[in-house]
């Protein structure tokens, strides 16, 4: 099976404009959410529960704009995989419904649109833009000789953390690259999740991933990374004198994250996806901590543009 010219190439501008936007997934936003949580936790973090609306527009904007562009650029570079696994084999780039050309010219509209938005925030921000950039293209390409490309997607994943640091202090100072680090442990945990569900095809394959390198050990991982995830947080709360109603956030995320252990107990693959999914709710429930936290104790909100 290879997937190649399953579907009609479209013909009306409607159709094109229907498989771009599968393309880039925006019909599926789950990874927005996932890189738009921990950003906009640590903007408000830096700017001390008081982030500019033109940086939270910027970075949310941008973080919609960048995932869009990953997924152009990561079928681009799967398009002679995804043929071959369940889940991605009706892709527009596999079905031909889009060429390999209009990936990366839709890919790179994307991704300069973004950039045009880093270049309304400062030096140190634009200059981090261009190594979140490169790790984001380096991406698919783990997945061919490293053993956890899930660690390295942690870090693209992440990069939006020590940029939002730098668009309000100047710098990426602390706590920019610990919270970085921390929030690499979630995505490994919910990326794995998602590993899970395509574990035979990608064996078929001979991709790497971390269901495969974690072995029969793999739903133990994820609860280690799970509790790496939620200590770290509780570190920063303490480092950032957070209050009790950014660790009620913390407590639902844990919440959360014992709701996806059971859910993978089995490793059952539906279910798999499932907790995979959820996790749009950890994200969200330490970032309206974070919000909620900030609002209360000091009555602070986002400064008028």
């Amino acid at each position: 099976m290879d997937g190649e010219g399953t579907r009609a190439p479209p013909r009306t501008l409607l159709e094109r404009l229907d498989a771009y936007e599968r393309l880039v997934r925006l019909d599926k936003p789950i990874g927005i959410l996932l890189l738009l949580w921990p950003t906009l936790t640590a903007l408000w973090i830096a700017a001390r529960g008081a982030p500019p609306v033109t940086l939270v527009l910027i970075f949310t904007l941008g973080t919609v704009l960048t995932r869009s562009a990953g997924c152009a650029f990561n079928d681009w570079a799967d398009r002679r995989y995804d043929a071959h696994v369940k889940r991605t084999s009706g892709r527009p780039l596999v079905t031909g419904e889009v060429s390999g050309r209009e990936a990366l010219a839709v890919g790179a509209t994307l991704a300069a649109a973004a950039f045009v938005l880093v270049l309304f925030t400062n030096r140190a921000t634009i200059l981090l833009s261009f190594a979140g950039f490169a790790i984001a293209i380096a991406y698919p390409f783990f997945k061919r000789f490293f053993a956890l490309p899930q660690a390295f997607l942690g870090i693209a994943f992440s990069f939006g953390i020590p940029m939002a640091v730098a668009a309000v202090r100047g710098s990426a100072e602390p706590p920019a690259w610990e919270m970085l680090a921390i929030n690499l442990l979630w995505v490994v945990a919910y990326d794995t999740e998602y590993a899970m569900v395509d574990r035979d095809d990608d064996l078929r394959l001979g991709m790497r991933t971390s269901a495969i390198t974690f072995g029969r050990f793999d739903v133990a991982a994820v609860g280690l990374c799970y509790a790496g995830y939620v200590a770290g947080m509780v570190w920063v709360g303490r480092l950032m004198d957070l209050g009790p109603i950014y660790f009620l956030g913390l407590l639902a995320a844990l919440a959360c994250a014992a709701y996806h252990l059971w859910l993978i107990r089995d490793r059952d693959r539906d279910r798999c996806f499932r907790a995979f999914l959820h996790n749009h709710w950890l994200g969200l429930a330490v970032f309206a901590g974070t919000v909620a936290d900030y609002a209360v104790r000091a009555g602070a909100w986002p400064r008028s543009l």
